[in-house]
């Protein structure tokens, strides 16, 4: 297990680096100490920012009494990484519909000639696993999901489109994701979901949180169109 390098982000905030690639066991490691901070619920946090490889911690320097609430919160992180309690679990698994292909995948067909695969193989291959959401990041909501099948990694298009409508399913690069609203971008679009990923009506507006799973249900268009009547 790699040490922690920690640095300061701001005059409120600690960036606490477990690594520095894209690893599932990296990544878990983020989301178990993130766990355990969330768990001890002391009174200076503020708010934590998970990524791929590191954890930004936002605390409150008037709650920390301390001339220096950086090494404070620092140490504090630090013992808790050295704990081998497992932290409490708070993940949760999201089965999210997707009409792949057509009008709701244009990449699809492209994709699938591209890896050496017919359209079925390529939605039986990227439905099967059980993805983790890694981090949030790019725009709100946007899940960076680990757990693609290595062998469908894509790189990204030449030219990102100006105009991806919200709730595209795609693969850029080894990773999946999904755009919650519409933006421009530049991953493959293999299909779309009628859920709404971010609403800023709801309390949470992020359907998706980082450390949860997420498994894709292949449906038809009709099947689509009535969820998303509904949504």
């Amino acid at each position: 297990m790699s040490a922690l390098r920690i640095e300061r982000l701001g005059d409120d905030a600690l960036l606490v680096r477990l690594g520095d690639t894209i690893d599932a066991s990296v990544n878990a490691r983020v989301h178990a100490l993130a766990a355990r901070v969330r768990e001890a619920s002391p009174s200076w946090l503020r708010d934590l920012v998970p990524a791929y490889a590191s954890l930004a911690v936002f605390f409150d320097a008037e709650r920390t009494a301390t001339g220096d609430p950086h090494a404070f919160v620092g140490e504090f992180v630090a013992q808790l990484q050295d704990d081998d309690r497992a932290p409490a679990g708070h993940a949760t698994l999201h089965e999210i519909p997707v009409c792949y292909g057509g009008a709701h995948g244009e990449d699809l067909v492209a994709a699938a000639r591209e890896l050496g695969l017919d359209a079925a193989a390529l939605i039986a291959r990227h439905s099967a696993p059980l993805y983790t959401v890694a981090m949030i990041g790019f725009a709100p909501g946007f899940p960076y999901l680990l757990g693609l099948d290595p062998a469908l990694a894509l790189a990204r298009l030449a030219t990102p489109r100006t105009h991806v409508p919200a709730g595209s399913v795609a693969i850029g690069g080894a990773q999946a994701g999904i755009y919650p609203r519409q933006s421009p971008g530049g991953w493959r679009l293999l299909g779309r979901t009628p859920r709404v990923l971010f609403d800023t009506a709801r309390g949470q507006p992020a359907l998706l949180q980082p450390g949860d799973h997420v498994r894709f249900l292949p449906i038809d268009a009709a099947t689509f169109d009535r969820l998303g009547a509904s949504a």
